[in-house]
């Protein structure tokens, strides 16, 4: 009997007689080419009752069609059947009269399936690309189309992947252009939404949470004074030091006062708790953005209508900027204090001697002005830890380079902002 499609089925003879081949065109059977029947018979290992299905179609005009059917879970599944069949198809491909180019996956009936399907596909497809079969795979659920592209991204074990060829010097040069040019870009957005919404906020029109600004004073505020004040303490002790050891060789001694109060309170104190509190909170702002970021709980608030800039960045930014003009008044005491210590302690310096000295050193100005750097300082460390935050990726591995990225910048700008600060009071004579 002539056939002229390939079809394989369960037995209607029961699970004890499995699936066979020979010539013909009967239920069970696998059919030759048109004009062919097989007169051999191979043995396929048994379908139980329930198992899905799968036929063979072809090959037509050098297509092999494989179409799955019905249930194919881990109990149910036929995956090493269909895997035998194939190959049997492929070694009949030796036959002059038959062509075979193509395989072509059609999965519109699967009902179920598991991980038993994507094994026998799998397997189809590694030996489709032995014998330089082009796959289509389109028809196939588009979950198991995913888990495939999935399972092929990673090399077998033994195999390695293709050494990078190296890059140019020109074309890494240009390509990290391209990204300073990006990231100053995304800088210059993300800066110019915050003032917008500083400008908001202004005249009364930002909606976000009045309790989330307690929230970040306290983290922001009280729990931030140990650092700052260990910090600023020993730094007034090394300037006090450095100034000790060059001034006491003129006998000049009581001018470390003055070298330490007016050293704290326009540059070290506020360039300092800037830089304390880039690596403590411009860091923590960024992780947790960028953890709410991952659970997509930015985008949720986006979908409710809420805007990020005004429910999660505005309160951070407030919060700095309230706490930070008072940290540094305490950075200030705490610094003249370190200085205090070395005068007494060193320099034999009475208690009023060394305050006097201080308060003819410094006047109004110089502490309003660490208290205005430390105001736009604050507002920098907000800016940066929330920025690198909302753009971070969805991985763990990208919060982590968030929270560095904002530590980083945030330092960068504090001494680029110094620096300018510098400047403007020389120019300016203050």
């Amino acid at each position: 009997m002539q056939c002229n499609w390939w079809c394989i089925h369960r037995s209607p003879l029961g699970r004890e007689h499995g699936l066979y081949i020979r010539g013909g065109i009967r239920r069970g059977e696998i059919c030759g080419p048109v004009g062919q029947p097989k007169k051999s018979m191979t043995t396929v290992p048994a379908i139980q009752q329930q198992a899905g299905k799968f036929e063979l179609s072809g090959p037509h005009n050098g297509t092999l069609t494989i179409t799955l059917r019905g249930d194919w879970t881990a109990r149910k599944s036929t995956d090493q059947n269909l895997v035998d069949a194939v190959d049997y198809l492929v070694c009949e491909t030796k036959d002059p009269h038959l062509t075979l180019d193509r395989i072509t996956f059609r999965g519109e009936a699967l009902t179920v399936w598991d991980g038993r399907v994507l094994v026998a596909v799998a397997a189809v497809l590694r030996l489709a690309r032995k014998l330089n079969l082009v796959t289509d795979l389109q028809s196939l659920p588009e979950g198991i189309r995913g888990l495939l592209v999935m399972s092929e991204a990673v090399p077998p074990r033994g195999e390695r992947r293709p050494a990078p060829t190296p890059s140019s010097m020109l074309l890494l040069i240009g390509q990290s252009t391209l990204q300073i040019t990006r990231a100053l870009g995304e800088s210059n957005h993300f800066l110019g939404q915050s003032l917008l919404t500083l400008w908001r906020f202004m005249w009364g029109r930002a909606r976000f949470l009045r309790s989330d600004i307690a929230v970040f004073i306290q983290e922001t505020g009280p729990q931030a004074l140990p650092i700052v004040g260990i910090i600023n303490v020993l730094l007034g002790v090394i300037l006090g030091f450095m100034g000790a050891v060059q001034l006491q060789q003129f006998g000049a001694g009581i001018y470390v006062a003055d070298l330490v109060a007016l050293g704290q309170t326009r540059e070290i104190a506020p360039m300092m708790t800037a830089i304390v509190m880039a690596g403590r909170t411009g860091a923590a702002y960024a992780a947790q953005l960028g953890t709410m970021q991952v659970n997509e709980e930015i985008d949720a608030l986006k979908t409710f209508g809420f805007s990020p800039m005004e429910f999660l960045v505005l309160p951070r930014m407030l919060a700095l900027a309230l706490m930070f003009p008072l940290l540094v008044l305490y950075a200030d005491a705490l610094g003249i204090f370190g200085g205090y210590l070395v005068g007494v302690g060193v320099l034999d310096l009475s208690t009023t001697e060394y305050i006097q000295q201080t308060r003819q050193a410094i006047d109004l100005s110089d502490i309003a002005l660490g208290v205005v750097k430390g105001s736009i300082f604050g507002i920098m460390v907000a800016v940066t830890g929330c920025m690198h935050g909302i753009q971070s990726g969805r991985s763990a591995s990208a919060v982590g380079n968030a929270a560095t990225n904002a530590v980083v910048s945030g330092i960068i700008a504090i001494i680029v902002m110094t620096a300018i600060f510098a400047v403007l009071t020389n120019l300016l004579r203050i």
